[in-house]
């Protein structure tokens, strides 16, 4: 991957960033094996300081593992995922369907992250969802929303569906298909993400080892306030500096 053109300098500085933040995130997804194959999607927003208000956004180059994502080889889309610039690589439009549904209904969406791993699967074939049995699960459930498979989700009907399942929430589990989480931010995100997969594993495990023990539905109902006293919402800036230290220790050059 060592021969794509830099666009570093034909793009703004905030595009820049964005592209770097983004391509890291991609590396983090599998540097953290949520990946699966080249099959699911991460997409930022474009600041309108940029696009003028345009809906533009940036993607993953479809067939490119994740781990050899790069700034300059993410694709710039509109809402259809149409091609805004010349990139010798193919986009997926079908895969864009949940993401598009997503930043259509939420203006305050920066990044959607979707992915197809074993624990978030199973979790989400489960009638139960997600169980209130660990700290993690706590934060996942002050903003989750459930939505019903449908197939392969790349019919454009199903978004409105879609959409009203979302609602505001920042986790949405699509039933017997995957983990989605949503943010202003690239980093929140990622470490949205981060909590619902260890959400997803540990219920997995501890339904393994036996009878479970759930938190106070008192606990749980108070973990709004408690995730914005201690990382402002669960906030990814409060990581996301030492996360990109181990991007660029475990996997660089995403930033080329």
């Amino acid at each position: 991957m060592t021969n794509i053109p830099s666009l570093k300098d034909q793009v703004s500085a905030e595009e820049w960033q964005l592209r770097c933040d983004l391509a890291a995130c991609y590396r983090l997804v599998a540097l953290y094996g949520w990946s699966d194959l080249v099959f699911t999607h991460i997409s930022a927003k474009l600041p309108d300081s940029v696009t003028g208000g345009e809906h533009q956004f940036l993607i993953n180059p479809y067939g490119l593992m994740f781990d050899e994502i790069t700034a300059s080889s993410l694709v710039k889309v509109d809402m259809q995922c149409n091609k805004l610039h010349d990139t010798p690589f193919p986009v997926n439009p079908a895969g864009f369907v949940i993401h598009s549904a997503v930043h259509e209904a939420r203006p305050d969406v920066g990044c959607v992250l979707h992915t197809h791993t074993r624990a978030g699967v199973a979790v989400s074939a489960q009638k139960c969802g997600v169980l209130p049995i660990s700290q993690q699960s706590t934060f996942v459930l002050a903003s989750l929303g459930y939505h019903g498979y449908e197939g392969v989700a790349f019919r454009e009907d199903e978004k409105p569906r879609l959409q009203a399942d979302m609602g505001k929430n920042n986790f949405l589990m699509l039933r017997n298909h995957g983990l989605l989480t949503a943010g202003p931010t690239i980093a929140d995100a990622f470490l949205a993400m981060y909590t619902f997969e260890s959400t997803c594993q540990i219920q997995i495990g501890a339904q393994a080892g036996g009878e479970v023990v759930s938190v106070n539905p008192k606990i749980v109902s108070g973990v709004a306030e408690a995730m914005r006293v201690q990382t402002g919402g669960l906030g990814g800036a409060f990581v996301w500096p030492s996360l990109i230290r181990k991007a660029e220790r475990s996997s660089p050059g995403y930033d080329v």
